[in-house]
């Protein structure tokens, strides 16, 4: 029997979807600072009461919020400077930075003061680490562990490797300073991230954050965890994830994660997913599941094959974890990334515990009459955008289209006045879904050169930021009459 909807889409809402790392501002990226609450200000003026997110873990050099060395932990480069001014860590002429090494280097003088002042015996201090033990010890020697060692844990000595008690020991020893800073850097970023949130509250916003569904293998969790990963002895990956062969690649996707030891998760209760649920939901009030196709079943490589093609269907718990999950947490914030080709399987398990799917409106208009995306296919629990990260803007998209194509768009939605991206906007906000997200890309109106990701492709993606200047006045009146107009809730608080 389908469960109703979890309480944060229990009516219809109208969001925006833009990761932390886009917010104007100073330095090399956004920040949790003031940009982020001037955002959730305007936000209100607009009427849009669901602000999206990219995972917020920390990233590798390329950084892609995907691929992150801890599914728990927060990114250091969000954190705002300024407010390590207001704190006494630093002093103004520290906390201006014009790139990432800059940024990392404020943060260890900030670190110093904090540990010159007698930060570490606070009780604030003292109780972020006793309640985020779970995850924090092992993240925070890990990261110290990885910038004194080549390649990744799997080739690190063997008893730091296999997680050897002494060696451990003597390693917790040795770079207790550099220990201690990862602590310091994950409490200031759990600071900053719950005043964002009460601040966002407050004005009525909700926080929808994403999860991949798999880890990095070179991640704190994995080597902290092998024994529920699909690992040798070594540590090394005897089969990878990724997606079969199909319409977009001859070749599959080859993702290269390591896979879960499902029997090993649950005959731990599946604490691990317990473990990763837990802090997600303290960072957000609705959270996205990338890649839910794969907890009723997921594509294994096996791990010296080039490519996906030799990969095969195995079964996943997704039954029996959610059921524990809904022990644990009561009715899941989730929502279920269902893109791609789903099977009536993976829907069951979907509607099973009633998660909303996504619709995406740039996939809706290939001329099939029973295109899932189409509008008329919408269903309530449902979650509608315009297009994700991964899409092109959707002028980018028009523009792209030849006029057959265009002509199948309008044969759907009809003719109309404004220019794209609006039609697309209005027809997401129109959608039965219960919640209509568009990237602020399309609120700009911005061409494919300001697209986020590129999927396939390493250089250039993750990067792009708006400005202030950018927003056309009476932007924020337009997208409330629109919200509104569709019978969207846009009674978020005055400032």
């Amino acid at each position: 029997m389908e469960q109703a909807a979890n309480s944060a889409l229990d009516r219809r809402r109208a969001g925006v979807l833009l990761h932390i790392t886009s917010l104007p501002g100073d330095g090399p990226c956004g920040t949790l600072g003031i940009d982020a609450r001037r955002f959730v200000d305007w936000m209100a003026e607009a009427g849009l009461s669901v602000w999206q997110m990219l995972p917020v873990g920390p990233t590798q050099p390329d950084f892609s919020p995907y691929q992150s060395p801890s599914a728990h932990a927060g990114n250091p480069r969000l954190i705002a400077l300024p407010g390590l001014v207001e704190s006494g860590w630093l002093n103004e002429g520290q906390a201006v930075v014009d790139d990432d090494t800059a940024h990392a280097q404020a943060l260890q003088q900030a670190g110093s003061a904090f540990v010159a002042a007698g930060g570490p015996d606070t009780p604030a201090f003292q109780e972020f680490c006793r309640t985020n033990g779970y995850w924090l010890d092992d993240y925070a020697l890990f990261e110290a562990l990885r910038h004194h060692h080549r390649g990744g844990w799997w080739d690190w000595p063997a008893p730091l490797r296999d997680r050897d008690a002494d060696a451990l020991g003597t390693a917790k020893q040795q770079l207790s300073a550099e220990v201690a800073q990862r602590r310091f850097e994950q409490f200031v970023f759990f600071s900053q991230w719950r005043a964002l949130k009460q601040y966002a509250n407050s004005r009525g916003v909700l926080l929808f954050g994403d999860a991949p569904i798999f880890v990095a293998h070179d991640s704190a969790e994995v080597w902290a965890n092998p024994r529920d990963f699909l690992l040798d002895e070594t540590g090394h990956a005897k089969v990878v994830a990724g997606v079969p062969p199909d319409y977009f690649s001859a070749t599959g996707q080859r993702w290269g994660n390591p896979l879960y030891d499902w029997d090993a998760l649950a005959g731990d209760d599946y604490r691990f997913w317990i473990d990763r649920l837990k802090t997600q939901l303290e960072l957000y009030d609705l959270l996205r599941i990338d890649h839910f196709r794969g907890f009723e079943a997921y594509w294994e490589i096996p791990a010296d094959e080039p490519t996906a093609i030799h990969g095969r269907w195995v079964k996943g718990h997704g039954d029996w974890l959610f059921e524990r999950l809904n022990q644990v947490f009561g009715p899941l914030p989730l929502v279920a990334e269902d893109l791609g080709i789903i099977t009536p399987e993976v829907e069951q398990l979907r509607d099973r515990f009633g998660l909303p799917g996504m619709k995406i409106l740039q996939f809706a208009f290939d001329g099939s009459p029973d295109n899932p995306y189409l509008p008329a296919c919408h269903v309530p629990n449902a979650v509608v955008y315009t297009g994700t990260h991964d899409n092109d803007t959707t002028l980018g998209w028009w523009q792209s289209l030849d006029q057959p194509a265009r002509d199948r768009v309008k044969a759907v939605i009809g003719d109309w006045q404004t220019p794209m991206p609006w039609p697309l906007i209005r027809t997401a906000f129109n959608s039965p879904a219960c919640l209509a997200v568009v990237p602020m890309q399309d609120f700009l109106a911005l061409d494919g050169r300001h697209r986020m990701n590129t999927p396939g492709t390493t250089a250039g993606n993750w990067r792009w930021r708006f400005s202030w200047a950018d927003l056309p006045g009476g932007l924020a009146d337009d997208v409330r009459n629109l919200a509104q107009a569709a019978g969207r809730d846009v009674q978020t608080a005055a400032a």
